[in-house]
């Protein structure tokens, strides 16, 4: 068996939502046919979404998700810090308004 999917992440990712959108037609959690693909909902660069996907375990020991999420989870549980807080901030939050 091969490491890993037999085709481009980006294959794989649109298969999975176009999979949601039609076999869960009109059940409870299908996905909208009018929503945008699940990454540009999310504002996740797919390039960064493969990294992630690579390095996940070595770049995350903690909280995951976007900076400002995770700053705050730490406040509210008395942490000074993070680990993976600035890859939190690079591959996860949305990009800044113009």
């Amino acid at each position: 068996m091969p490491v890993g999917l037999p085709f481009r992440l980006q294959d794989y990712l649109e298969l999975v939502d176009w999979s949601g959108r039609i076999l869960r037609e009109g059940k409870r959690g299908a996905i909208d046919q009018h929503l945008p693909p699940i990454l540009d909902r999310l504002q996740i660069d797919p390039r960064h979404w493969l990294y992630l996907n690579k390095n996940f375990e070595s770049r995350f020991k903690s909280l995951v998700g976007a900076g400002h999420s995770v700053r705050t989870a730490c406040e509210q549980l008395g942490k000074r810090w993070c680990h993976g807080i600035r890859d939190c901030e690079r591959y996860l939050s949305p990009p800044a308004a113009s």
